[in-house]
Order: C-alpha cells, then sequence, then structure tokens
C-alpha cells in the first residue's frame, strides 16, 4: 500500500492510498475533489473507497463529486456520523476493521474533536516498516485539535489511545499545521531540548515549502504537549497533576495562542 499527500484548500492534506497490483485506489477525507481526480488519472487507478475520519466540510468536501465519477466506490465513516456524511454506506465502530491492498486497518473511536470522530489504524507488515495511522483532526504534528463537541476527558481518553501505538507509526495528520503548533509547544514547554531541535527543522523545512506530514509518533510522544499531560514540567507549568485538568489548560492556553 503506498501512501500519496495530496495539498488540497489553504492548508489541508489529502491521503490517497494505492494498490498498484490492482491499480485501485483509496482516499482518506477528501477536502475537495478535483486534486483527487488528477491524481487518479495519473495513476490510471480506480477510486474504491472513501474512508472519512469525521463530517467536517473541509474532510468530506470532495465525497459527492468522487462518487459521480466512481459510482460504485464505498464511503466508510464513523456510525456516530450518520447522516453527516455524504454517502457515507459504512457505519464504523472502534474495534471494527477495514481492509485494502492486504492490509487490515483498525478502527479507533477518538471523540473530542468532534463527536464522532474516528482514526484508522494499519499496523506495519514487518518490524522494520512503519504503522500508518490517518487520525483527522484529533492529533496534528506538534498538537492536536480543537474540542469543538467532545470534552477534554473524550480527548485525553482517545489520545490516549494514539499514544500506545508503537513509536515508529507514521502520523498522517489532516493540516499543515506543525510550526506554529511548535511555537506554542515552546511557550509551555521550553526547557525540552527534543522540541527545541524539532523546531528548528520545521522552521528550515518550510522555509523552503517542503511538507512536515507525515510525523513520527515516537517524536509526538517527546514534543507534542498535547501526549505530554503526565510530563512533570508541564505538570508544573499548569498547575495541576491531573491528567484531563492539564490537558484542558494547555487547549485552553493554545485556543488563545
Amino acid at each position: 500500500m503506498q501512501v500519496h499527500r495530496i495539498s488540497a484548500l489553504s492548508d489541508n492534506y489529502i491521503f490517497l492510498l494505492h494498490d498498484p497490483e490492482k491499480n485501485i485506489a483509496a482516499v482518506v477525507d477528501p477536502a475537495q475533489a478535483e486534486p483527487v481526480l488528477h491524481y487518479l488519472n495519473n495513476l490510471k487507478a480506480e477510486l474504491v473507497a472513501i474512508f472519512n475520519t469525521h463530517h467536517h466540510a473541509d474532510h468530506v468536501g470532495g465525497n459527492q463529486q468522487l462518487m459521480q465519477h466512481f459510482p460504485s466506490l464505498c464511503v466508510y465513516g464513523g456510525a456516530e456520523d450518520q447522516g453527516r456524511i455524504p454517502g457515507q454506506k459504512v457505519l464504523l465502530q472502534e474495534g471494527d476493521q477495514v481492509e485494502f491492498a492486504g492490509r487490515v486497518g483498525q478502527v479507533y473511536f477518538v471523540p473530542g474533536h468532534t463527536r464522532a470522530h474516528i482514526a484508522y489504524y494499519f499496523p506495519p507488515l514487518t518490524n522494520d516498516t512503519p504503522g500508518e495511522l490517518f487520525c483527522g483532526d484529533t492529533l496534528f504534528a506538534g498538537g492536536c485539535g480543537r474540542l469543538f463537541e467532545g470534552t477534554p476527558a473524550q480527548m485525553v481518553n482517545s489520545l490516549s489511545k494514539i499514544r500506545a501505538l508503537p513509536d515508529h507509526t507514521r502520523v498522517w495528520c489532516a493540516h499543515e499545521y506543525t510550526l506554529n503548533n511548535l511555537k506554542f509547544a515552546l511557550s509551555v514547554d521550553y526547557d525540552n531540548s527534543d522540541l527545541q531541535s524539532r523546531y528548528h527543522q520545521v522552521e528550515a523545512a518550510r522555509q523552503i515549502g517542503k511538507a512536515t506530514v507525515p510525523s513520527l509518533l515516537g517524536s509526538e510522544k517527546h514534543t507534542n504537549p498535547f501526549l505530554r499531560w503526565d510530563t512533570p514540567s508541564l505538570q508544573l507549568a499548569m498547575g495541576s497533576n491531573d491528567p484531563v485538568t492539564v490537558f484542558a489548560r494547555l487547549r485552553g492556553k493554545k485556543d488563545l495562542f
């Protein structure tokens, strides 16, 4: 399974999964149809599935047009998003599985950003290859999604599921927010040498227009404050050792950053 990153809108990423043997494709969170259709045309591939993580327009905006071009494709999404995702045929819950290109993806229910958000995790095939996590707007490189429909407790539980995955998991998040996220991270975790190094690397990458997605989950665990609610320095900075309180105060500060 090959993963292709496609830029869309101002800062969105769409992910095209390609099976070169069968020359079929699936797409994760198509914000727009046109760039997906262009990529499919170059590959001469047939689109067979849309994997949506949640219902927001910048994740499902291309669904209907893609369905017009490929009427037999199947649209997947969270069960609690029923009626909110255009063309949804499969209602997924925690523990369900999806399959593409011989890979079996695990479905995680990760509410917080929205009440129905899900993520797709494809475990590595061997010890030498990465797992692939398509997490929508739950976890970002260096940050996490705003809480539009969920609570801090829900988001901590959701991020705990993600944090438990292997360090060599590639995090395919849906927006290029990394530099700003790391600027905020430095404001609350400034003594973190791993974070300082990562910030300079990302700053250099963005100056030449290089994408910072995917990131590695191991790096997120060391530098992303929203996965570090049990770190003593952050607990001290937030004035609490309660995970939900630490997270909620971090998220509140980020909302105003």
